[in-house]
């Protein structure tokens, strides 16, 4: 038996390699065998396999506590805009008359 991790990373690794299958190698969808299709998948997966290489992250921890830290900074100006603009707008009157 073999335990695989369900979080989302490990899922979306997954999705983006059969996305990639999917247009490489399955579109246009033209097969009049299974045999092609099988054919095809094999001669991806070997060209794949010889190409391939692994994803190098360089977004860093650091990286990741600057963007929260811009992101907080955004929120919390955003914040004090609504509400200095709340509180220098008086509601509008209408005059009857007009």
């Amino acid at each position: 038996m073999v335990h695989t991790p369900i979080h989302a990373s490990w899922l979306n690794q997954i999705e983006i390699f059969f996305s990639i299958v999917q247009r490489k190698a399955l579109t246009p969808n033209d097969f009049t065998s299974l045999d092609q299709v099988e054919d095809r998948l094999i001669a991806f997966e070997r060209r794949y396999n010889a190409t391939a290489r692994p994803f190098r992250w360089k977004f860093t921890s650091a990286d990741l506590e600057d963007l929260l830290a811009r992101i907080e900074r955004h929120e919390q100006k955003e914040s004090n805009l609504q509400q200095h603009d709340h509180c220098d707008h008086q509601p509008a009157v209408l005059d009857p008359a007009v």
